[in-house]
């Protein structure tokens, strides 16, 4: 099973335990030099999509997960990866057990615009649930908004 890192919405593990039921949590860690943002105005939640792009001097908190392969395929679809919405790149992530190597979705789209207010709650809620420090999530529920 390859890992996969999880940001924006996918940090609840619930949501994801929907998504890959066969894929477990297997730990949290930091992109370092990576930084979340927001594209894809113009392709859903009435705003922009979460995604992820290298800057130093930033981090982005992550929950990694066990990826099964039927899962892999499964999120794959859900993501729109056949579609080109979204890529799979190779990332090292910063944990407590030592850098890992997993799997991330990036939006294949620019970055900009503002991602609608409803949908920086469900990030920071997700982010919350997946167990993100206190600051990390307070930094999404003041990001910028549409409303």
């Amino acid at each position: 099973m390859a890992l996969y890192a999880a940001y924006g919405s996918n940090l609840d593990p619930h949501r994801m335990a929907e998504r890959a039921p066969y894929s477990p949590v297997a730990a949290t860690g930091w992109l370092v030099g990576w930084r979340l943002t927001f594209g894809g105005e113009d392709l859903g939640w009435d705003g922009a999509l979460s995604t992820v792009v290298e800057d130093p001097g930033h981090s982005v908190f992550v929950v990694l997960y066990d990826m099964h392969p039927l899962d892999e395929a499964s999120l794959d679809a859900w993501e729109g990866t056949s579609l080109g919405l979204w890529r799979k790149v190779r990332v090292r992530v910063e944990t407590l057990e030592g850098d890992l190597l997993a799997w991330l979705y990036v939006l294949d789209d620019y970055e900009g615009g503002l991602p609608s207010r409803q949908y920086l709650t469900i990030i920071a809620d997700a982010a919350e649930a997946g167990g993100a420090p206190a600051d990390y999530v307070e930094g999404l529920r003041t990001h910028p908004s549409r409303d």
